[in-house]
């Protein structure tokens, strides 16, 4: 696919700049068309996820118009089912916030889709070669009019997308109750949510840079928390205890004294 015709198909800066993004097109994004990047995703980065409860984001779930079309976000999607085209996007947007304020990661198993709430599970099924995998919607587009779904880089890679750039699909979401307010974890004590403390430093600058490494590595938010004069370094907030635990997974070879810390 030619990075013309990619951008054409995934115009996903349409949508941040109407969500209040306060920076030019130039200046949010380093390069202006969208390219694949220079390496494929690991094993690690599109290991098949476990679909667990989260609360709605507080972003992205409002009705909203792109280009003077105007999009209502689904009430109920329990029964949701289509088949269509999907496309990808990749490095242009790689380390930026997608439409529900998380930091997009072209490498894990993510996508965009203009009307389910954010976040919600998909399967997808690559109707041309019968590959499965299921993602994690946490963002808004393809602003195409014959697009349903916009995959991430290793989601598309996955399902073997990438060599003619889109797939007729079929998406079947997976239904999960989603918790409003809290959520139980593993012990049943209700909390509103967790992080995953990485290590201390009494450096901000450089605690902000490795956490906000890792951070755009797992596709999650991050934040420092200074205690006196040192500061923790936070992945989150996260609004399931499963997911806390599974991003601590992935953390534990570089920090191996993180730990979860309840909210």
């Amino acid at each position: 696919m030619t990075c013309n015709k990619f951008y054409k198909l995934t115009p996903h800066l349409a949508l941040v700049l109407l969500l209040g993004a306060c920076s030019t097109p130039s200046s949010r994004y380093s390069i202006s068309q969208d390219i694949a990047p220079e390496r494929a995703p690991t094993a690690e980065e599109v290991r098949d996820i476990t679909p667990t409860p989260e609360p709605y984001s507080r972003g992205g779930n409002k009705d909203y118009t792109v280009r003077g079309i105007s999009y209502q976000v689904m009430k109920d999607s329990s029964n949701y089912q289509e088949e269509g085209i999907a496309s990808w996007y990749g490095s242009k947007f790689h380390g930026h916030l997608t439409s529900n304020g998380e930091t997009y990661n072209m490498f894990t198993l993510s996508a965009a889709h203009k009307s389910l709430p954010l976040p919600s599970f998909v399967k997808v099924t690559n109707l041309e070669n019968n590959k499965q995998t299921i993602v994690r919607v946490n963002d808004r587009g393809p602003f195409h009019p014959d697009r349903v779904i916009d995959l991430s880089y290793g989601a598309a890679y996955k399902l073997g997308v990438l060599k003619h750039g889109t797939a007729r699909v079929k998406l079947e979401i997976i239904d999960l109750k989603q918790q409003e307010l809290t959520l139980v974890a593993h012990n049943n004590l209700s909390v509103k949510g967790c992080a995953v403390q990485l290590a201390a430093s009494s450096d901000s600058v450089q605690a902000e840079q490795r956490t906000k490494d890792i951070a755009t590595t797992n596709g999650v938010p991050y934040y420092l928390e200074q205690v006196g004069k040192l500061y923790r370094m936070k992945l989150g907030p996260m609004y399931t205890f499963t997911r806390c635990q599974s991003v601590l997974s992935k953390v534990e070879n570089i920090y191996p004294k993180a730990f979860i810390k309840r909210l």
